[in-house]
């Protein structure tokens, strides 16, 4: 039986967020987070450059510090993390969420965690999934919404992970990280005036609903 929980939100921006490679990268790769004003005087979010007459807001640089590291990994697993890399979206109190890391974890899943807390996050989760279903996991291009143990275990096998858990005793997962990364802001007393949303009804102070 599937688990799921469905996350609603009112949009509070439209963003284009383009997906960061989850790929094996060396220890000093950097990937950079822009924010612009885009024509309709939105903020557009960004991991490509904005176009040469948009208003800048900030930029960020993404250390690869959170990228699964291959390098103490058999080299099954690693080629399996390499080629199909395993991406969890989850939320703060959602009981599918927790068994669906477990699930992970027991298994020897390397993987990397984004979590929904922000509504910038929210719209995030739907740009990348379609909907607001949670938990979310991604396997290189494959999508998972809600979860469905049997469903997630054949995915992995088909992804080339053992069916044994591999990993070394002293793997440590990298840290939870946000769906959206904030990015700072260069011009604050910029004039331009980012298209207000409406509020949110929910009572929760980032509007989401669960």
């Amino acid at each position: 039986m599937q688990k799921s929980l469905n996350v609603t939100t009112s949009l509070s921006l439209a963003l284009a967020i383009n997906l960061v490679g989850l790929a094996l990268i060396s220890k000093d790769a950097q990937a950079q987070m822009y924010k612009w004003v885009g024509p309709n005087g939105k903020i557009v979010y960004s991991d490509t450059p904005p176009p040469a007459n948009a208003k800048k807001l900030g930029s960020k640089s993404l250390e690869s510090s959170n990228s699964l590291s291959t390098s103490n990994l058999p080299p099954e697993l690693a080629a399996a993390v390499n080629k199909n890399p395993v991406t969890l979206y989850t939320a703060p109190n959602c009981g599918a969420c927790n068994e669906g890391k477990n699930l992970l974890k027991q298994a020897g899943i390397p993987f990397t965690e984004k979590t929904i807390k922000t509504n910038d996050d929210v719209d995030k989760l739907k740009q990348v999934s379609g909907d607001t279903t949670l938990p979310f996991l991604q396997i290189n291009k494959s999508k998972f919404k809600g979860l469905d143990s049997n469903e997630w275990r054949s995915a992995l096998t088909a992804a080339g992970y053992p069916e044994t858990n591999m990993l070394p005793k002293d793997y440590r997962y990298p840290e939870p990280e946000p769906a959206a990364p904030q990015v700072a802001t260069e011009n604050k007393n910029s004039d331009v005036k980012p298209q207000e949303a409406p509020k949110p009804k929910s009572t929760s102070p980032t509007g989401i609903r669960f």
